[in-house]
């Protein structure tokens, strides 16, 4: 197999496909046409897009890139179901909902951060504190308190895949990861061939956010303070040291077939199980379309998979 720059996420009724500095968003319609829109992608760094490249810092920066435009996206899907509902709105009344929906994405991404660090780092922490009177050793509990984040994140995921629109945007996810994996696998991007490919992807967020939360236990364990409030200090401060050993060994598994690194990537693969669903024909037809409009896959296959 041999790795693409192609990305994407799963979209309230559709796919979002991201290659180098373009995306496209392609969304299944109430009326069941395909709307497909291209724009050029920018990172929240600005001028500063460099920041996206250093190795250990770069991965921060495009978890953060990844967050903005994943709200920005889906914001872009849901909005072809209220279409009904603002066809009678002024231009001013239009460009007054614009900067109503900006802050809303922005004040999200920061209600996210905020949330996802209060139940999946300090949450954990404190339930295995209870632990203290049974479980004297410091390191034991700290094991411990990643064994219950791993779990509250399974918990969570769930839980939320329980409701029905989250149901079929795990079909979309699974689309996503089909078409990638058939285009990496040198085979043409057609229905057949796609639905035929792995709905597993090792490069996936799902990967990346259980490498985030294993790579949390090793990290905290090297570093003790006997403060307990220095210790939910500790664990908020090294998120940025964690995230971006995650994304350098999320990019080594997305780009090696080395035993070892296969056998790092199976826990996450694992979890995609329940992230991702199979998706029917037409969902696949929306992913095609959202690949091709940022992604040459005729000329990959030419340059990677023919050599005559």
């Amino acid at each position: 197999m041999k790795s693409s720059n192609i990305g994407g996420q799963a979209v309230l009724e559709g796919i979002m496909m991201k290659n180098r500095d373009r995306y496209a968003v392609a969304v299944r319609k109430p009326d069941g046409e395909i709307f497909v829109q291209t724009e050029e992608f920018h990172s929240v760094t600005g001028r500063y897009k460099k920041l996206t490249t250093i190795p250990f810092v770069r991965g921060v920066f495009n978890f953060i890139d990844s967050m903005v435009l994943g709200i920005k996206t889906l914001t872009f899907s849901a909005s072809f179901y209220e279409e009904e509902e603002e066809k009678n709105f002024s231009e001013a009344e239009q460009k007054k909902k614009e900067k109503q929906e900006s802050l809303l994405m922005a004040g999200t991404v920061a209600f996210s951060i905020v949330a996802a660090v209060a139940i999946f780092m300090v949450l954990p922490y404190f339930l295995s504190s209870l632990m203290k009177p049974v479980v004297p050793s410091y390191h034991l509990r700290t094991v411990i308190e990643g064994f219950v984040r791993i779990g509250i994140f399974i918990i969570y995921i769930l839980l939320i895949s329980r409701m029905e629109d989250i149901q079929r945007t795990f079909m979309y996810h699974g689309a996503e990861h089909k078409c990638i994996n058939c285009i990496e696998h040198g085979l043409p991007l057609t229905v057949e061939n796609v639905r035929n490919s792995s709905r597993q992807h090792k490069r996936c967020g799902t990967s990346f956010l259980f490498f985030v939360l294993a790579i949390s236990i090793i990290l905290l364990l090297l570093i003790r303070v006997e403060s307990p409030l220095m210790r939910v200090v500790v664990r908020i401060a090294l998120l940025p040291v964690i995230a971006g050993v995650s994304y350098e060994v999320l990019k080594l598994a997305g780009n090696s077939d080395n035993p070892f690194v296969n056998l790092l990537s199976k826990p996450g693969m694992a979890i995609q199980k329940m992230t991702t669903s199979e998706p029917d024909d037409g969902m696949i037809e929306v992913a095609i379309q959202a690949v091709e409009a940022v992604f040459d896959w005729r000329a990959y296959e030419r340059d990677n998979f023919h050599t005559s």
